[in-house]
């Protein structure tokens, strides 16, 4: 039986805008190219548009064998993720596209996997050629096609759950791999990274270092960055000079600062060379950074520079002393690696973000005595209560609540009724968002657990296996319980903002996992009682720890 090897993808430029996609057919055994198609299919947006490139795919390779079996590789985790099965389709557009795709082949003939966009250049570009051709008003040929198939070795899928930092880093030191191969021997060296690349942080947002996959919609030279409050897009736009590296640079690998570097230059014959700049920046380890891809255009002879596709791959002229052109108006696409916090990677649409807010106090809370969800589960003190109206009252001048989602437990039940009579929004409750179980230590302080249970207590500080007396929780068994809990609220709530008003071992946790901190960090905390803490997903698997423990509305 034969297998085929179908790689595709899709862009739009502007999210929505002009889109197009592209596929290539290949065999899995020889990795001969044998079927390329593209199409540019007006306007949509990019996740249409790579579900367009995937129907495209499977349908050119049905047409070369029905009783084949296909390995679909893609760089969009959403396409993956959802027709693996591992996530829901809710998007009207893309639930169709989603069924056809389905049907091309029997159940079992196809298999996906997740793939770097460096290694997706060939679909890539197959996909830029059809929104040229469609900006020219003519329909894509592959008589004049230059898209050229990679070498990239098969990557196995990353198996681990959205928003673990942990698969984000695994995703980076792939893109570092293919992009210092690329690179080759007379790629840029150290000099080439700039100084703000080095462990820099967004002075706008103070997020953790996330990449930017930026199609369309972005010049040249301009920087997209995310308000750190209201998780909107905000343009800033640096003069478009004569001539311009994109750097992707410094990226997240385990325990450091891990630098990635990319110098992409593009020129154009017989004249100066035109260069957009795209500086990509460093993020700490643990940090799930999403990917960096500033795609941009080189203009024609003496012309400024216009965007072809930001966030596509860069493809490279040739690196050295004095670079010069290899093709007039070529696409220059930006290495894979970790942006700089607050660049927004407009081709994956709006995150999930979850503003995470804690509970009012009890009046268990000023005694700072252990209150899980296995002992008297009070409800809110009349501090408690004002705390909630206070924080009611901020997230309505914010207005970007869009849902609220409650744990169970009383208190948490009645901190997000406060908020949500103030939105007039409904709350939903979801046991996975429940406290701990403290076992026997309910009710007690630390010091009349310490005195009571000292063997136990140092066990439990000690490893994030052990469980309270009297067999309460672990934090352990608590992680996987919020992991799983994220996952299909993100896969509910993808673009959405939503309001989880839940406790502190869950807020600790979510946010835990989204840095890929060790479990001793939840000790290392602060969480206030009525405080905000805010983490986005996006649709590739990796998160941004945005906010945590304001109280500044409190005061």
């Amino acid at each position: 039986m034969r297998e085929f090897i179908v790689e595709a993808d899709g862009g739009s430029r502007g999210n929505p805008g002009p889109a197009g996609y592209g596929a290539v057919v290949s065999d899995a055994a020889t990795g001969e190219t044998l079927r390329e198609t593209a199409e540019y299919i007006g306007v949509a947006t990019n996740n249409v548009a790579e579900y367009r490139g995937l129907l495209a795919g499977l349908r050119a390779a049905f047409a070369l064998d029905p009783a084949a079996t296909v390995h679909v590789r893609m760089d969009s985790k959403l396409v993956i993720e959802q027709m693996s099965g591992r996530w829901k389709i809710k998007h009207p557009d893309m639930k169709p596209l989603a069924a056809q795709a389905a049907r091309v082949f029997p159940p079992g003939q196809v298999t996906y996997e997740w793939m770097p966009r460096a290694q997706n250049k060939h679909a890539d570009r197959l996909a830029n050629e059809a929104m040229d051709a469609g900006a020219r008003g003519e329909r894509w040929s592959e008589a004049a096609s230059t898209a050229e198939p990679h070498a990239a070795p098969r990557v196995a899928a990353t198996p681990e759950p959205p928003g673990d930092a942990a698969a984000g880093a695994a995703r980076v030191r792939d893109a570092l791999a293919a992009g210092r191969a690329a690179a080759g021997p007379a790629g840029p060296g150290p000099d080439a990274v700039p100084a703000s690349a080095r462990g820099a942080t967004s002075p706008s947002s103070g997020d953790p270092a996330r990449t930017a996959e930026a199609r369309g919609g972005a010049d040249a030279g301009t920087q997209v960055e995310v308000d750190a409050e209201t998780g909107k897009h905000v343009t800033a736009v640096r003069p478009a000079e004569a001539a311009a590296d994109a750097r992707a640079a410094q990226a997240v690998a385990e325990g450091g600062i891990a630098r990635a570097e990319a110098d992409v230059r593009a020129a154009a014959a017989e004249t100066p060379v035109v260069r957009a700049e795209a500086d990509v920046r460093a993020a700490k380890a643990g940090a799930s950074g999403e990917n960096a891809d500033a795609d941009t255009r080189a203009a024609k002879a003496g012309a400024d520079t216009r965007a072809a596709k930001a966030g596509a791959d860069t493809r490279a002229a040739k690196a050295g002393a004095d670079t010069r052109a290899a093709k007039v108006d070529a696409d220059t696409r930006a290495a894979q690696a970790v942006a700089a916090p607050g660049w927004a990677p407009a081709d994956m649409g709006a995150p999930a973000t979850f503003v995470l807010l804690r509970h009012g106090e009890t009046p268990l809370t000023p005694q700072k005595r252990f209150s899980g969800s296995g002992g008297t589960d009070p409800s809110l003190s009349d501090t408690g209560r004002e705390q909630a109206e206070r924080a009611a009252a901020m997230l309505a001048r914010r207005g970007t609540i869009q849902a609220v989602v409650s744990s169970p437990l009383a208190r948490t039940r009645e901190t997000a009724g406060i908020v949500a009579a103030r939105l007039g929004l409904d709350v939903g409750i979801d046991d996975g968002l429940r406290e701990t179980d403290f076992g026997a230590w309910e009710g007690l302080t630390f010091a009349e657990v310490r005195e009571r249970h000292p063997d136990d207590l140092n066990a439990w500080l000690a490893s994030p296996d052990a469980e309270p007396t009297g067999g309460g929780e672990s934090f352990a068994a608590t992680a996987t319980r919020l992991a799983a809990t994220r996952d299909k609220l993100v896969a509910a709530h993808a673009g959405r903002t939503v309001l989880l008003v839940t406790h502190v071992t869950p807020i600790k946790t979510l946010v835990r996992l989204a840095l890929g901190a060790p479990p001793e960090s939840l000790f290392r905390m602060e969480l206030s009682a009525a405080s905000l803490s805010v983490v986005a997903y996006y649709a590739d698997g990796n998160a941004s720890v945005r906010l945590l423990n304001d109280t500044s509305y409190l005061r």
